[in-house]
């Protein structure tokens, strides 16, 4: 079955009067998501009228899917398919290289995901929530070597470098700054 004149696009405020009765009838903490919509990508059919919603939180290069919400149950793998289709291409301009789940339904795992080791476990981000459900993986690229630092930590570094530099210049020209201090000054008249 294909809906027609379906939608995939990001989360605005104006969903939210329509995704919070979903996230309630979920049993989902909507109070929590409702704060981070922005997380959400949504599946919109004709007219406007919201028919699911999936969420992706991103640490670092690592995304987690979670909060999958259907208006139709029986329209639920169709829009999967497109939430997912949508979610790889948002993982691929954020550099993501793996992507994690807790969604428990078959779709997953016919779309690539498998069941994640011990020693994955352990390097699944924090960041990530964690309930009694297990933990599902794609990885979508090769694992980067040596990740690289945030961007707060590399402005920190340039900021020390920068203040480094500037402390050389202002040893640099301070004797030069004496040297004219102590030179009269004539003037031509």
């Amino acid at each position: 079955m294909t809906i027609p004149n379906l939608q995939i696009r990001r989360a605005n405020v104006e969903d939210l009067p329509r995704l919070i009765p979903l996230w309630k009838e979920e049993n989902l903490p909507w109070a929590e998501l409702e704060k981070r919509f922005k997380e959400f990508q949504v599946a919109a059919g004709e007219g406007g009228e919201l028919l699911g919603a999936l969420g992706m939180q991103i640490a670092g290069l690592e995304g987690c899917l979670y909060g999958e919400v259907f208006l139709h149950p029986e329209q639920a793998d169709e829009l999967r398919d497109q939430l997912w289709e949508r979610m790889q291409v948002i993982a691929k301009n954020h550099g993501i290289f793996r992507v994690w789940t807790q969604l428990a339904t078959p779709f997953w795992d016919h779309n690539g995901f498998n069941p994640a080791n011990a020693e994955l476990l352990a390097k699944r981000p924090a960041a990530f929530p964690d309930d009694a459900h297990a933990w599902l993986f794609i990885q979508l690229r090769e694992e980067p070597v040596g990740i690289p630092p945030s961007i707060e930590k590399e402005f920190a570094l340039f900021k020390e470098a920068e203040r480094a530099r500037t402390e050389v210049l202002a040893v640099l020209h301070l004797p030069r700054k004496i040297a004219n201090k102590k030179r009269p000054r004539y003037s031509r008249h």
